[in-house]
């Protein structure tokens, strides 16, 4: 970002949030959202998502004020506009999500990290996995299982042992999790352009879940994800620190 930023500041709730909020309102002031041409978000990576879904189209530089922050910057009340100014732009694409309830309705949503389809009950969930309209695999015995971009390659997916994906990629991961029967397979690397859908085997004994950053349909029949061009997302880091180096740091601790 190379114009004079024009800032308009959001902030969790969290304690140590609303303090920054109010210390840096009275330091740079506060620019209406029809007037701003950057968010300053002041939170954690869940703030990140939820700033970034609200759909401005303005680029969002994040503040560290949770725990993790993975997607955040570090927290400095010092040379805001000047550290906004020469921040990296990351531009991401997320995941749409098309999921089909028992009831009949069809749910849409998108995510910027990840869509997981999950089981809902006591037993174990099976899914027939398909992608682009061809079946890959009949019966899925698991918890569960993660679609995921590579900026939310670090995250739930990570956790479940699935890949890093580096920034950039037109790639999408497919990570089991807790895979039961196939007991070895643990995923897939797909296209950025493919169509995975999850189909839920035994749904009245089996329920499943589907969550697509947070926002969750159940239970669910069916499930199709794929990656949204047409929506653009723009997150702003520290320069030297984008997230490219930073999903490249996460490999080597």
């Amino acid at each position: 970002m190379r114009a004079a930023p024009r800032i308009h500041f959001v902030a969790s709730a969290s304690a140590p949030a609303q303090t920054a909020l109010a210390v840096l309102v009275a330091r740079y002031g506060q620019v209406p959202t029809d007037k701003a041409n950057v968010v300053v978000a002041l939170g954690g990576d869940g703030l990140m998502l939820q700033t970034l879904h609200e759909g401005r189209g303005l680029p969002v530089y994040g503040m560290n004020c949770g725990t993790i922050g993975f997607l955040m910057n570090d927290y400095a009340e010092d040379g805001l506009p000047a550290r906004v100014t020469e921040a990296e732009e990351a531009v991401l694409n997320p995941l749409a999500m098309r999921a089909q309830t028992v009831d009949g309705q069809v749910h849409e949503a998108l995510a910027i990290n990840d869509v997981s389809v999950l089981r809902a009950g006591p037993q174990a969930a099976k899914l027939r996995i398909s992608v682009n309209g061809k079946e890959r695999l009949a019966e899925l015995v698991c918890d569960g299982a993660i679609v995921c971009t590579p900026a939310g390659s670090t995250a739930y997916n990570y956790s479940a042992h699935g890949p890093i994906l580096p920034i950039g990629s037109d790639v999408l991961a497919l990570t089991a999790v807790a895979a039961f029967r196939p007991r070895r397979w643990r995923g897939a690397i797909l296209p950025k352009a493919a169509t995975v859908r999850f189909d839920v085997l035994e749904p009245d004994k089996r329920p499943v879940m589907a969550d697509a950053d947070g926002r969750s349909v159940r239970p669910v029949l069916w499930v199709e994800i794929r990656s949204e061009p047409t929506v653009l997302h723009r997150i702003l880091f520290e320069n030297g620190h984008g997230l490219g180096e930073r999903l490249m740091r996460e490999q080597f601790v």
